[in-house]
């Protein structure tokens, strides 16, 4: 006869706890590492670079964005929020940081950058430098 092992979860919420752990795990998913990844498309055309980054959940004062040495620096951070009274059942919700550079291309104007936060979705329209710009000449 062979041994099982049986577990009794007291709610649905630590089974469905102890099944995310699981998968997680098998995953490689680092539950200490806390720095999460966020989708971002970069666009080039003529006039710039186009950078949208989707930050669902956070505010405009959570977002930090920079360019230092010709890197973009797209940042956000914010703490959990713990009810006052009652009991907590599920909590995954909880401090969350992001953190994502690139490198710009040289043609890019670093102090002419233009960021919006609307919906989650930050936009950063970078302007390129106007002597690499394309320029239409006339002919005589």
């Amino acid at each position: 006869m062979i041994n099982s092992l049986q577990k009794v979860w007291d709610s649905p919420f630590d089974l469905i706890r102890d099944m995310d752990r699981t998968f997680n795990n098998r995953l490689g998913v680092d539950p200490d590492d806390l720095t999460a990844k966020y989708p971002v498309d970069i666009h080039e055309d003529d006039e710039g670079l186009t950078v949208t980054a989707e930050l669902p959940g956070f505010t405009k004062e959570q977002v930090d964005v920079s360019i230092d040495n010709g890197v973009l620096t797209i940042a956000a951070q914010r703490d959990s929020t713990k009810p006052d009274n009652g009991t907590t059942h599920l909590r995954e919700r909880r401090f969350t940081r992001v953190h994502r550079q690139f490198t710009l291309p040289t043609t890019v104007d670093p102090t002419d950058v233009d960021a919006k936060l609307t919906d989650g979705v930050l936009t950063l329209g970078l302007k390129k430098k106007e002597e690499v710009k394309p320029r239409k000449i006339r002919v005589n």
